[in-house]
């Protein structure tokens, strides 16, 4: 009978212990969800920073190199000196507008002449569903705010655009893209003139490698609704 009760007495004394060796293994729920949304909320940061500065590389391999050499010895020194008459003459000549835009890309501003040629493109339409589907593309790559390469317009260009875009014409970016012209005459091709890609085809010489260039990337929209509700989560 004493045997029992001593037995009984340390059972019930290893009782707490017991709890206190299982709760310190496992722990409590909440202890271990608070763990987790830090660590979750840690690579949410992480992921955001990658997002926000991804850079991209343009490359130059050799191949890229030969290709592009090939094309710049079919161009002789004193066709690429009357590029220099004008900008109009520049743009013209197809050798002219290629090499204009390589220089336009080591500044980063190559969606001028890319809104330039699709404006070009757009106005030899036809088809009426041709023209609302490529004037729409136009608005949403450059006209529209934070488009993706959206060019330098006033806010008034802009406004008389988006008001129109519902039922454009062949003349519906007209004016925006006399604007763009003059910008590139006036400032970018005055640099072009005193740039080593230009010197170059005009003294015969060799091309200079371009060096990789690095950009920042910018967030497509899915991406950045990804990102947003992710940080509204983290908050």
């Amino acid at each position: 009978m004493e045997t029992s009760l001593v037995f009984f007495s340390q059972l019930s004394m290893c009782e707490p212990k017991e709890k206190t060796i299982f709760k310190l293994i496992h722990g409590s729920g909440k202890e271990e969800t608070s763990k987790e949304a830090k660590i979750r909320a840690k690579e949410k940061r992480n992921r955001l920073s990658l997002l926000v500065q991804k850079p991209v590389f343009y490359d130059d391999t050799p191949s890229s190199r030969s290709g592009q050499l090939a094309k710049e010895t079919r161009i002789s020194p004193e066709e690429a000196i009357k590029w220099g008459e004008s900008f109009d003459k520049l743009l013209s000549h197809k050798d002219g507008l290629e090499t204009f835009t390589r220089f336009l890309k080591t500044e980063f501003s190559e969606e001028n002449i890319e809104f330039w040629i699709a404006c070009e493109d757009f106005k030899k339409s036809k088809d009426p569903q041709q023209v609302i589907r490529k004037a729409k593309a136009i608005y949403e790559k450059f006209i529209q705010n934070d488009a993706p390469q959206e060019v330098n317009l006033d806010f008034h260009t802009k406004e008389i655009i988006s008001k129109s875009i519902t039922q454009p014409t062949l003349h519906s970016f007209d004016v925006a893209q006399s604007r763009v012209y003059q910008l590139m005459e006036q400032d970018s091709y005055m640099r072009f003139l005193k740039s080593d890609i230009y010197l170059d085809l005009t003294e015969g010489r060799s091309q200079r490698p371009t060096n990789l260039r690095r950009r920042s990337r910018s967030f497509t929209c899915t991406e950045f609704q990804d990102v947003k509700s992710d940080v509204a989560i983290w908050l």
